[in-house]
């Protein structure tokens, strides 16, 4: 469907794909609307929900500046999915081995490798970026334990929340594997790290701000290029993050399934990230908190909740969007609200012929917390063509 709303209270128009938005998100809309450097409008997608700061399901173009707290603290968040040479009727009667299979290749939560699992080569490839960044901000190697070597051990890792590996079956009865995860703790440090610098840079000026969470690093001030590089350095860590536990998820795979190979990788894709791109006739910032690229022909992964259906789609290439669609379902109750309205009961009647966990720890990830993701599909059929349709039959949570 087309723009659904429209907000003109800023200085420039917030353009919203659905008409399922919460008060909080258009104020937060509204908010980021009214920053100086905002360059033609800013996007949300059907998805959209209120975020810290900046709300998670927009499209932000920016001239000359960025705001660290809308790219987040999870930096290069994103997906990856590989299809296999195996159909539905390959897989066993129950996954509960491939299940364990996975969790003891691929560490989760606050889990990580006893030794670094990426190859030397790569390491030393991101370890001499990183020593540069912390040579000139030695604060980020306190914000972590252990960060000389919690880095790299947590490289193929898949940490907790909504991040996830799942086995899945689509409309074809083709296997795919599908995951979700970003730049664990040092993206997470690098955040926290440059938000609170920018507002710390941005002095008294912090108070004229909509929501100091908005406090943004301009182009030529005395952070803004080793922000840019840092964040760009995370970026290409949940990158490589995203491609080792693919590895690994495959490795333990191959021991518990008959024998596959990977066919094709449908993409490994960020969806919490800033680059660089051409847009109403300015090279802008584009800044996707919870959005992916959508370019004509670009391929991208829209994953459901537990137990709901997930998407490979083609971008259409939509100008009013950024080239951008929804991540996701998108939440639509905070994870504290979910604890406390549903029990593991509710969870496993939601989750019934998944293999997952279903105990209170993940209780904040049952399927009703989230927005109804054939909704949120209908929302965008301007942005996406829906190439698979893809149904979980297994599901690793940290």
């Amino acid at each position: 469907m087309p723009i659904q709303k429209t907000l003109n209270k800023g200085k420039v128009p917030v353009k919203i794909f659905t008409n399922d938005v919460d008060s909080a998100s258009m104020t937060q809309l509204t908010n980021i609307s009214q920053l100086p450097f905002i360059h033609h409008h800013i996007a949300a997608m059907p998805d959209v929900h209120v975020g810290k700061g900046a709300t998670v399901g927009s499209v932000i173009p920016s001239k000359d500046a960025i705001i660290p707290a809308a790219v987040g603290v999870d930096i290069g968040c994103g997906m990856n999915a590989v299809r296999i040479s195996l159909k539905a009727h390959d897989l066993p009667d129950t996954l509960r081995r491939s299940r364990r299979a996975i969790e003891d290749q691929v560490p989760v939560g606050f889990d990580m490798h006893k030794r670094e699992a990426i190859n030397a080569s790569t390491w030393n490839s991101m370890e001499r970026p990183l020593k540069a960044i912390t040579d000139k901000h030695p604060g980020l190697t306190k914000m972590v334990r252990n960060f000389h070597h919690t880095w790299g051990r947590q490289l193929g890792t898949l940490g907790g929340g909504n991040h996830f590996i799942e086995l899945c079956i689509d409309e074809n009865d083709d296997v795919w594997i599908m995951l979700h995860s970003g730049s664990r703790g040092i993206g997470n440090a690098i955040g926290r790290y440059f938000i609170n610098l920018a507002k710390k840079d941005m002095g008294k000026q912090l108070g004229h701000l909509p929501d100091k969470e908005l406090a943004y690093f301009t182009d030529g001030a005395q952070h803004f290029d080793d922000y840019v590089e840092a964040v760009g350095w995370a970026q290409d860590y949940a990158m490589v993050n995203r491609r080792e536990m693919m590895r690994l998820t495959i490795k333990a795979l191959q021991a518990e399934l008959p024998p596959f190979i990977a066919t094709k990788e449908a993409i490994n894709c960020h969806h919490n990230y800033v680059q660089k791109e051409m847009h109403y006739g300015e090279n802008v910032f584009i800044t996707r908190k919870g959005a992916i690229r959508a370019g004509v022909d670009d391929l991208g992964i829209i994953p459901g909740s537990m137990g709901a259906k997930s998407y490979i789609v083609r971008g259409k290439g939509s100008k009013a969007s950024f080239c951008s669609c929804a991540h996701g379902a998108g939440r639509k109750m905070s994870r504290t609200k979910a604890k406390r309205q549903f029990n593991r009961f509710d969870l496993a009647a939601l989750t019934e012929g998944v293999e997952c966990r279903k105990d209170k720890g993940v209780v904040d990830e049952i399927p009703s917390a989230y927005k109804d993701i054939d909704t949120v599909m209908k929302n965008q059929h301007d942005l996406v063509e829906v190439v698979h349709t893809l149904k979980q039959v297994l599901c690793v949570k940290g």
